[in-house]
């Protein structure tokens, strides 16, 4: 038995749709600008160019109904409703029309973001982990069977904050669907079971501050949401 030094962290997890069972969280992948509307907001060329991917920690995952802290050294916290789905498989160098196969579920998914800070480190050429990778940093609705899942290629994806639509797109509208970015994904590391893969926001990213709440969803799929609380102390 293996004996540790310190007290080993908690399993970061998230909840599973009408199941008390939770799903046990690896790493969590993000892809980068997958939404050619949210491209050019954000400045950039919705071109497709080959998709990019950045990291959160398995430990920013936040249940759906739990409030957020609102995050220290920022003044500009940004959300970013997205597709997210999970691996049930791992595997390296994985054919498109294999993908599904290592799908354990998917849900929906905020990437928080403190966008001045991940401005700033953009424009210095910085990696963007302080503005992306921070402490819950990635609510999450419940995961949804893949058995039960609807199509992964079309549907209503859609966020609010105080009832007020803020975004809204369809799942057709993803430069790199889910089949070809996973895939990509995996040529360059071997992806594991347990690991989550967040697909991209649509255009209408905005702020938020404490004591607004987020909703979203993506239709058949999940829903979620998230108050903004105030800053820890």
């Amino acid at each position: 038995m293996t004996e540790y030094v310190i007290v080993p962290p908690a399993q970061a997890a998230v909840a599973v749709l009408g199941s008390s069972d939770r799903f046990p969280v690896r790493r969590i992948f993000c892809v980068g600008r997958n939404y050619a509307a949210h491209a050019r907001e954000m400045g950039k060329d919705p071109e497709r160019e080959p998709p990019f991917f950045f990291t959160k920690p398995a430990d920013a995952v936040v249940d759906s109904g739990v409030a957020v802290p609102y995050p220290p050294e920022t003044e500009n916290l940004h959300y970013e409703i997205e597709l997210v789905v999970a691996l049930g498989q791992g595997g390296r160098n994985i054919p498109q029309d294999e993908v599904y196969d290592h799908l354990w579920g998917a849900t929906v998914g905020i990437d928080l973001t403190r966008r001045d800070l991940q401005l700033a480190a953009r424009d210095k050429g910085r990696p963007w982990d302080w503005g992306k990778a921070f402490d819950h940093s990635a609510p999450m609705g419940p995961l949804r069977p893949f058995a039960e899942l609807p199509s992964l290629e079309t549907g209503r994806i859609w966020l609010a904050v105080n009832g007020a639509v803020k975004q809204e797109g369809d799942l057709s509208e993803l430069i790199w669907s889910v089949k070809e970015h996973v895939s990509i994904l995996s040529r360059s590391i071997a992806l594991a079971p347990g690991d989550l893969v967040m697909t991209g926001t649509p255009a209408g990213v905005g702020p938020v501050r404490p004591g607004d709440v987020i909703t979203g969803g993506v239709a058949g799929i999940a829903e979620i949401e998230t108050p903004i609380g105030e800053p820890l102390m």
